[in-house]
């Protein structure tokens, strides 16, 4: 039988985590500043008063939900690129596929955080700016790493470069595409991206 000091950790650490993951999903939706503490607080059926025992302000609860978001996008993409039985670069043609079909979709709920956040938080939040940054710059590497694994065709510094130009263009595709409301953008895109992998001539 459980401790009550053990089932009160336990509680605690779920409604933690069940904040975070609302944090998430209305984040998607409405942005940062979009919605208010109440709002999120009534999504996930959890107290005011109770909020303050997890997170300090409301930037603090958006700080830890970047944390989240990326801890867990960070170990999908993990899994992607150390999946050996397709070559290193047909893993990152890979995440960038995933990219097309699902994070930066035509649908208006962003399930990227990124494109969802960055230039709304940059200049309002810095602990969410920093989150952000240091998410996206663990997700360069990821890719990076991978790239240097093709040796034949990249070395560590054409990894990291092109890991990175190709970060930068899709995130500035899928702002367009939010813009536009087609996928032109993310398609151009995908083509340039095979070219600079080698798939494509």
């Amino acid at each position: 039988m459980k401790s009550s000091s053990t089932a009160e950790h336990t509680s605690h650490n779920t409604t933690h985590q069940h904040l975070l993951d609302t944090g998430v999903s209305v984040m998607a939706q409405f942005g940062f500043s979009g919605v208010g503490l109440s709002a999120i607080l009534k999504q996930a059926g959890v107290p005011k008063g109770s909020f303050y025992h997890y997170f300090a302000s409301k930037e603090q609860f958006g700080q830890a939900v970047l944390e989240h978001y990326f801890s867990r996008y960070l170990a999908d993409v993990n899994r992607l690129m150390t999946e050996t039985s397709m070559r290193p670069i047909i893993r990152v043609h890979g995440y960038f596929t995933r990219w097309q079909a699902q994070y930066c979709s035509l649908d208006p709920v962003q399930t990227c955080l990124v494109v969802k956040l960055s230039a709304e938080v940059a200049d309002l939040s810095e602990p969410m700016r920093l989150a952000l940054r240091d998410g996206t710059d663990k997700l360069i590497g990821c890719l990076a790493d991978t790239l240097a694994q093709a040796n034949d065709v990249f070395d560590d510094k054409t990894a990291l470069t092109t890991a990175t130009t190709l970060y930068q263009l899709w995130l500035g595709a899928s702002l367009l595409t939010k813009l536009h409301r087609n996928d032109s953008h993310l398609a151009q895109a995908m083509t340039i991206t095979e070219e600079k992998l080698g798939l494509i001539d």
